[in-house]
């Protein structure tokens, strides 16, 4: 009897798990209304979560490999102190450890109600990017189920577009950012765009489209004079590509400059836009937010901050309460780094990383100064595995006042 009445509760809590789903796949897409987002349910919703970063575009600053910054030299480093396979060995298993179902659960018990996801176009053409070639769909349908399971919106963020977007690391570009002089780049960016925005047309669970992180640095602003028209070129392309397969997602447009110049936008171009601004190390003031709420309001549009951080717990509270004061959308940079508290979550350096560290800084300029400079590659080796290790959510620990200070929830069933 307990067997039957044991597996009649299986099949309900299976029947009621699948009616859940399907009622979130059926769920209404979140879209603007005015100055705000409105939820799967139709009501305005205040956005607030974190930037998956360094999972799909690993960061040296987060690495802790220093002027090797973009990802093709992380992976160049990586291959050339433990060799190809094994390097392609390591990303695989990495991109398995670094963001897990556990993470994706472990934010929605914080109080986050979306997530940023930046990704590498590479990961949606042949190129060999992390070991990989057209695996993009396979982590986003991954993620994407995890947070449609916890009720946790996803943001997809181009991160790297094809010819670079900004002209430094952060692009994974030849530094320079040929995307603005380049039709065969804006084709492929396209082309790429439509492929994902075709795929999860009629995905609630998907908050948007952010097309282009942070476009253009400030280094090219004299070279470049008409960077912002350049750039607004691409958005009309882009919005108009997209909307020609997905007429109900949000689009999310950057201002220029490390997103931080809205003086891109010539025209409004879509009445489904959110506008993205990115701002690091000011002092906290309403100055600091107000031209763009003067643009919300002028425009009639919605605002969000999508990165923002790396700072000190007291700083991050103050900046965060100014957000939530004048309501504005944000999500903080990044959700997990190592031997780092400028995050919610962080991990231990494993022994014998300083290897890597010191070898990044080294001078790699010629094939004598590799071999001249090379650290012990079985130590390196046995550091990268236990990177892997500790990146597990189960082996992470929380930066507790960091979370206070986004009014999230310390979860004290975990160190």
């Amino acid at each position: 009897m307990r067997t039957k009445l044991t597996s009649l509760l299986l099949v309900l809590t299976l029947c009621l798990a699948g009616t859940n789903a399907s009622a979130q796949k059926k769920g209404k897409i979140v879209k603007t209304q005015g100055k705000d987002i409105l939820d799967s349910n139709g009501k305005p919703i205040l956005l607030k979560g974190t930037n998956l970063g360094n999972w799909l575009v690993p960061e040296g600053y987060m690495f802790k490999t220093g002027k090797v910054a973009a990802p093709r030299q992380i992976d160049q480093l990586f291959q050339e102190m433990i060799g190809p396979d094994s390097t392609a060995a390591f990303w695989d298993k990495y991109l398995d450890n670094y963001i897990t179902q556990d993470d994706i659960k472990y934010l929605k018990r914080t109080g986050s109600n979306h997530v940023r996801l930046p990704f590498h176009y590479k990961l949606f053409t042949n190129d060999l990017y992390m070991g990989k070639r057209n695996a993009g769909f396979e982590y986003f349908d991954r993620v994407i189920e995890w947070c449609r399971a916890e009720g946790l919106y996803v943001l997809l963020d181009m991160h790297c577009a094809p010819g670079g977007q900004t002209g430094d690391n952060i692009d994974d570009s030849n530094g320079y950012p040929w995307l603005y002089f380049s039709k065969t780049a804006q084709d492929e960016m396209s082309a790429i765009w439509m492929k994902i925005a075709k795929r999860y047309k009629d995905d609630p669970i998907i908050l948007g489209y952010d097309v282009i992180n942070e476009p253009f640095a400030h280094y090219f602003a004299k070279e470049i004079p008409d960077y912002n028209h350049r750039l607004f070129m691409v958005y009309e392309r882009m919005v108009k590509d997209i909307r020609s397969v997905d007429k109900k997602h949000s689009i999310y447009l950057n201002g220029s400059m490390w997103a931080g110049d809205f003086g891109v936008f010539e025209r409004i171009l879509d009445d489904n836009v959110v506008y993205e601004f990115h701002k690091y190390w000011f002092d906290i003031n309403q100055e600091s937010v107000q031209k763009y709420l003067d643009f919300s309001t002028k425009h009639n549009v919605p605002i969000y901050i999508g990165e923002t951080g790396e700072n000190t717990d007291e700083w991050v509270m103050e900046f965060r309460k100014l957000l939530d004061a004048n309501k504005i959308n944000w999500a903080f940079w990044p959700y997990k780094k190592m031997d780092n508290t400028k995050g919610i979550m962080n991990f231990e350096q494993p022994e014998d990383y300083a290897l890597i560290t010191k070898y990044a800084e080294s001078d790699r300029s010629s094939f004598e100064k590799i071999r001249e400079n090379m650290p012990d590659r079985v130590k390196v080796q046995k550091a990268l595995n236990g990177y892997l290790k500790n990146c597990l959510y189960k082996n992470n620990f929380q930066n507790k006042g960091y979370i206070q200070g986004l009014g999230f929830t310390v979860d004290s069933s975990i160190r």
